[in-house]
């Protein structure tokens, strides 16, 4: 509006009060020529009508979705908090973007341009009257800017914008070409007045400029207007000015001919490789050199790679609105399931399970049989315990009748289980479905979580919608993705589950350090948010000489799971200072010590011999992967990562803590668990239900304030916290520490659902007891035995040891019937009438080289249950295995884990042998 009236003022030469509301202290008009009228406009403003042009990748106000859980400035490391495609980029600990001391250019392929967008021409020139000097067109604060918000895609060509000193943001880019150079624009008339030129030789003289400007891409000229007054009035009407004439009315003439002169420019801009390839076949000269079949293909080649860019800023676009939608819909519904859970809790309703891990692109590369780790959670099904609650699994693999009906009578079982009668076995299909997407094989090299190749499936989509329509359901996914968001929008469905930002921000190992800070809960001492080589030592050589007792130190990198990205090393072991700096500080006692020379001289020595100490004694746990200390400390620095300490105790027992955090926000424990390790000391493989090495009380407290601090950071759904237990060397006294959080739905959940199924019984974290009625055969025999004494108890304390990640390779060689019929051979299998036996948990029928085995027992003989189970892992061991090959297998340091558990000795072993040859052999293999 402002522009149009500065023009309307300098058409009204006479009116010199009108005149003096033009304030620009330039002596200059500025006549930015732009854009056709049926081209899309580039700008964007902002008016009163219409919503603001927001960013759908940066994580939109807290406020303006009703959630009460700001990511505070604390928890993001050392910067600001951003969103890149699927996941958060964290900058370095203690890094700080210094301020760029110039406005710097917007970096290659940010964000493509619009086909149609054409150079514009700035027409300068002082324009006097017999009433004096009018004053210029106003500056670029008085029009309406570009948008600032995004950087644009810049051809090479708008390098010019830098050379001339006029961005293209001062220009108005909403401004036609077409009115510009229109009978009754402002612009020509006020040329046409001033100069007394005609319109013919003005606009005959601008139109082919303007088309060999687009032509070359050049994105801003500016021209004198007295010299296109002069020139255009010598040209001839029908002449087409040349080359030279057009450069002899630019002001900046030097960068626009250094474009212009440019080999192949001519075919960057809008119809330059058409008419690139047009003029060789006209046989006329080229600005590119070489043949005319090399030049139509590189005119090809660059319309089609135009094209492309084009279609791809599209996707882009609507990729982001869609993910913006998303997420906005997630924080409705996820309101409208707290405001309605009491009542969806307690009424019939539906759980589409999508156990889904939704990791890094990276991550999810370095899993192997991603879609069979994805399957380890059948246990899920295990909801429809609740007589109001139907079950659908997303299943990543296509499953055979045959285990299909393996898992329909399973889950039959219950019935069975509650009367100790086989032939009360109940048909449950109505009440849960197994479904598996169809594009599950459609993208073999993707590497894709569940609900990525779910979001891909349109068939199970629909059917999905058909299921839920007129019910209460909500999702329950895995590891938070963005597609877990498109899913659950697309159904129309509330997820239970935090946004995956957070859940990426606080599930990695630093992240996790923030929330037990947040807790106020016990840590090893340790440093997060490492990224530089520098860091890493420094911090680690502090470390070492502030704690003397710590032997052995850890390193975890940030988004690596279930170990691959853990490294350990035995420092002290291999220090050389070490025995001096023991003297020293015996010597100076500990007062003195803290600020004595000889402690800053100990700083120095331990920093010079970590960097060789480290590339020779650290030992990666996965060392397929990470054979050397350097390809692993490329990766821990790359992605970050934490130094801890590991307990310097002969006993030290990992655990596992399941917790909910509800939509109406109460914290819920669901499951606990001493950890097995078959893979290492550093890899869970299983666990032992309840846990038993800690006080039921001491692990509540922590828990709960763990699932506090979690709540405030915004996290909602299942998470599990992992605990280590051990015996100080000094006080003898048990500590415990928090050391890991991951924010899913856990495997040892999903074997505890299991469980409590088969048992009928009730899992009571808070005095880690598993409570079930008694089966009807011991039933009776208690009764027979307490006749005429006080009733027995109706119910008694259970146990159990339960894994997912039993490996052997000669598993592939034998059915699954064949397995059952033997395993039932040697007594391996579930008594319905006594509740207890075994169980497993079979993941696809394809490849078969993993299981999961749950072993229950009655009573609190966890010792027992132990052995049972090293028992059936050497009789299946035994009877899939040749004696020439015996596969690959973790069966064997499952065996010696539980060896160690239960610290046989010799003697212990001479016994067994003479009493149950059997379990003697298991522990000897």
């Amino acid at each position: 509006q402002q522009v149009e009236m500065d023009f309307k003022i300098m058409l009204d030469l006479e009116n010199v009060d009108s005149k003096a509301g033009l304030k620009h202290p330039n002596d200059e008009t500025r006549l930015p020529l732009i854009a056709k009228k049926k081209s899309a406009p580039v700008c964007s403003q902002k008016t009163g009508k219409g919503p603001t042009a927001t960013s759908p990748w940066a994580l939109p106000a807290f406020h303006s979705l009703g959630s009460p859980f700001p990511l505070v400035q604390e928890d993001t490391p050392k910067g600001a908090l951003s969103l890149t495609g699927q996941r958060l980029i964290l900058p370095a600990a203690q890094r700080t973007l210094p301020a760029p001391p110039a406005v710097p250019r917007a970096a290659p392929f940010p964000e493509f341009p619009r086909q149609h967008r054409k150079p514009a021409l700035a027409i300068y020139g002082t324009y006097s009257s017999s009433k004096g000097n009018i004053a210029p067109l106003p500056s670029s604060n008085s029009v309406v800017s570009t948008r600032k918000s995004k950087p644009e895609w810049r051809y090479p060509a708008q390098q010019l914008e830098s050379e001339v000193h006029i961005p293209f943001q001062t220009q108005d880019p909403c401004l036609d070409w077409d009115s510009a150079v229109h009978q009754k624009a402002p612009r020509v008339l006020a040329l046409q007045h001033l100069h007394h030129s005609s319109r013919g030789s003005i606009v005959g003289f601008l139109e082919p400029t303007e088309k060999l400007l687009k032509g070359h891409s050049v994105p801003l000229a500016t021209i004198s207007s007295q010299k296109l007054a002069q020139i255009a009035s010598d040209l001839d009407f029908k002449e087409n000015p040349t080359k030279s004439d057009i450069l002899s009315v630019m002001k900046n003439q030097p960068a626009v001919e250094k474009i212009l002169n440019r080999a192949g420019q001519s075919c960057r801009g809008r119809g330059g490789s058409a008419g690139a390839a047009a003029g060789m076949q006209r046989g006329g000269p080229s600005p590119v050199p070489g043949s005319g079949q090399q030049q139509q293909w590189a005119a090809g080649v660059i319309s089609a790679s135009w094209r492309s860019w084009s279609h791809l800023a599209r996707l882009r676009n609507a990729l982001r609105e869609a993910r913006h939608r998303h997420l906005e819909n997630f924080y409705s519904r996820a309101k409208h399931l707290a405001a309605n859970w009491n009542r969806i809790r307690t009424s019939r309703r539906t759980i589409i399970h999508i156990p889904s891990l939704g990791y890094s692109q990276h991550i999810r590369e370095h899993i192997p049989d991603l879609a069979v780790q994805q399957n380890l959670q059948m246990g899920r099904l295990c909801d429809i315990l609740d007589a109001n609650v139907d079950v659908i699994y997303i299943c990543p693999l296509a499953l055979s009748e045959e285990l299909l009906q393996y898992y329909n009578k399973l889950l039959g079982l219950q019935a069975a289980v509650r009367s100790g009668n086989p032939e009360d076995m109940a048909d449950l299909q109505d009440r849960f479905k197994i479904l598996t997407p169809e594009a599950i094989n459609s993208f073999p090299e993707h590497h894709m979580c569940l609900a990525t190749v779910l979001k891909y499936s349109p068939r199970t989509m629909q059917r999905l919608q058909v299921l839920l329509q007129g019910r209460d359901a909500y999702v329950v996914g895995g590891v938070p993705h963005l597609d877990d968001l498109a899913v659950a929008d697309q159904l129309q469905v509330p997820l239970l589950g935090s946004e995956p930002a957070v859940a990426q921000l606080y599930s990695t190992k630093s992240g996790s350090k923030r929330i037990f800070a947040s807790a106020g809960v016990p840590t090893p001492p340790g440093e997060w948010d490492i990224h530089s080589r520098e860091q890493l030592l420094r911090a680690l050589s502090q470390l070492v000489l502030d704690n003397p007792e710590v032997r052995r130190w850890l390193f975890k990198v940030d988004d690596e799971r279930a170990g691959d990205g853990t490294a350990f090393c035995d420092v002290t072991s291999h220090l050389e200072c070490y025995p001096w700096i023991q003297r020293e500080r015996q010597g100076h006692g500990p007062e003195v010590w803290s600020e004595s020379q000889a402690r800053e001289l100990a700083l120095v020595k331990i920093s010079q011999e970590l960097p060789g100490l480290l590339a020779q004694h650290v030992q990666p746990v996965n060392e397929k992967r990470f054979p050397t200390w350097e390809k692993f400390l490329q990766t821990f620095l790359t992605q970050g990562g934490v130094i801890e300490a590991f307990p310097s105790s002969g006993s030290v027992t990992n655990l596992t803590v399941d917790l909910l955090i509800e939509p109406t926000g109460e914290v819920t424990l669901l499951s606990s668990g001493d950890q097995l390790h078959a893979e290492g000391p550093l890899r869970s493989s299983g666990t032992t239900i309840p846990q038993r090495s800690v006080d039921p009380e001491v692990l509540k407290a922590l828990c709960l304030k763990i699932g506090e601090a979690c709540k405030s950071k915004g996290v909602l759904g299942y998470f599990s916290v992992d605990f280590v237990a051990f015996t100080h060397p000094q006080t003898r006294e048990q500590q415990v520490w928090a050391t890991d959080l991951d924010l899913c739905y856990s495997d040892q959940l999903a074997l505890s659902q299991l469980l409590v199924y088969l048992t009928d019984g009730n899992l009571d974290c808070g005095s880690s007891i598993l409570q079930a009625p008694l089966g009807a055969k011991e039933s009776r025999s208690q009764r027979v035995q307490h006749e005429g004494t006080k009733p027995p108890a109706p119910s008694s304390p259970w146990c159990a040891v339960a894994s997912s990640q039993l490996r052997h390779s000669s598993l592939s060689g034998i059915s699954y019937n064949l397995l059952l019929h033997t395993c039932k051979a040697h007594g391996i299998g579930f008594d319905l009438q006594e509740k207890q036996g075994t169980v497993f948990v079979l993941y696809e029928d394809q490849k078969r080289h993993s299981l999961g085995m749950l072993e229950v027992t009655i009573g609190e003989d966890l010792q027992g249950v132990l052995l049972t189970f090293a028992r059936n892992l050497f009789i299946i061991h035994q009877e899939i295995s040749a004696p020439n090959m015996q596969g690959e297998t973790n069966f064997k340091m499952a065996i010696r884990d539980i060896e160690a558990i239960l610290g046989v000795t010799a003697e212990n072993k001479l016994r067994l042998e003479e009493e149950q040859p059997w379990e003697a052999d298991a522990l000897k293999e």
